[in-house]
């Protein structure tokens, strides 16, 4: 679950991490009073207003400004909420700014020059160990850097049973070229940042950037902090910051429904149970000419009701022009699949495209004859192959290949 900026740093604010304050305003006249306590309690010379999405690259696309005035303030606040913001991770669509942060000026005006740096805490699931990642190079897309100047990008891994060592944080510190009282405090921070990170289940935090001032204070400027979903049960604090503003209309249907969805932008709607038959059925769409519309996963429970579900969210997936649903009959027999798919399509009413339908272990033979006497516009199919081409052949006919 991913949680906005304003969230994320209270969160870590709690835990001991130095951060740009802010305050949070959904009108122009909230943001001019945030701007006004900010100048009141930090004396802060300017303030940067900032959208509040969940998408980086904000700035690129307008959503970061900086107001010098109160004045400018408003001006500047008008111009991002309401807006449309397109940036990087949005894709062509954008999405729309409802709230905006208004922070304090944390830029050092001393003759000691600031340096920002790059740092994310993850999962590497290749050594089941968390990674500290850090960089010089804070403010810039952490992938170009990867790309173009991989040396600048230091590594930490972190044994989960032991958990971070002084001695890593401080060779993560040394890394960054930092001594002195800066190190000292980058250590703090770092110290901090994984504390949060391993108590609220977070499965990636990013700042960047993380700003050491010119008097060598160390601070969060920005904060993307994604929750480990399966661990919401134990912080149902956290589980209420959950915008659905930003979420997709359908994945949130999925969601009530105890469905495992993900909308992409193929022509082939998936109905499968179970992840990794999931990203197989994908592979064999794509092999077959088409391109998948979605991730679905209807579980090893699937059913009359949770296959109508299914069937309601990809049909409203207008780029949608054929279904394919492949169950293994492990759990659930396939008798059983079949005759909710009957019982759906009925339900549903008129289905104006292909649905072809792979059953593949217990009662499959007995849930293909179920398909296929159904006299529905469904076709079966045993083999993988054969339900390939079946989607192949389908596609071919509409235009859609």
């Amino acid at each position: 679950m991913n949680i906005h900026e304003y969230q994320a740093k209270e969160i870590l604010k709690k835990y001991g991490v130095r951060i740009q304050e802010g305050i949070l305003a959904h009108t122009p006249e909230e943001a001019v009073a945030a701007a006004e306590t900010l100048k009141k309690d930090y004396n802060s010379a300017f303030a940067v207003i900032k959208a509040q999405i969940h998408a980086g690259g904000r700035g690129k696309g307008g959503g970061v400004k900086v107001a010098k005035n109160l004045d400018d303030v408003r001006q500047k606040a008008t111009e991002i909420i309401g807006m449309q913001l397109v940036t990087p991770q949005t894709g062509p669509e954008g999405k729309k700014v409802h709230k905006v942060l208004v922070c304090q000026d944390v830029y050092y005006a001393g003759p000691n020059p600031d340096k920002e740096y790059y740092l994310s805490i993850l999962l590497d699931r290749a050594t089941g160990q968390n990674i500290i990642m850090a960089s010089t190079e804070g403010g810039m897309d952490i992938e170009e850097v990867a790309e173009h100047t991989p040396e600048k990008i230091f590594v930490e891994h972190i044994d989960t049973r032991v958990g971070l060592q002084p001695f890593q944080a401080n060779k993560i510190a040394f890394a960054l070229g930092l001594d002195g009282n800066a190190r000292k405090e980058m250590v703090k921070f770092i110290t901090a940042l994984y504390a949060a990170y391993v108590d609220i289940d977070a499965s990636m935090f990013e700042i960047n950037p993380v700003l050491k001032t010119g008097d060598d204070r160390i601070l969060a400027v920005d904060a993307k902090v994604d929750i480990d979903d399966n661990a919401l049960y134990r912080h149902p604090d956290l589980a209420a910051l959950r915008d659905l503003n930003e979420e997709d209309p359908l994945e949130i249907e999925a969601g009530e429904n105890h469905l495992n969805y993900v909308k992409l932008d193929g022509n082939v709607g998936c109905m499968v149970n179970g992840a990794g038959l999931a990203m197989a059925t994908m592979d064999v769409i794509k092999l077959s000419g088409g391109e998948p519309a979605n991730f679905l996963d209807v579980g090893g429970g699937a059913n009359a009701q949770t296959v109508e579900a299914g069937f309601r969210i990809i049909l409203k997936d207008p780029n949608v022009k054929a279904i394919f649903i492949n169950v293994f009959g492990g759990i659930v027999r396939c008798d059983r699949v079949a005759n909710g798919v009957v019982e759906a399509y009925k339900n549903i009413g008129t289905i104006n495209v292909p649905i072809i339908v792979r059953l593949q272990g217990t009662n499959a033979e007995e849930g293909a004859k179920i398909i296929n006497e159904s006299g529905l516009k469904v076709f079966s199919a045993v083999k993988l192959t054969d339900a390939a081409q079946l989607v192949k052949e389908k596609l071919i006919e509409i235009g859609a290949a």
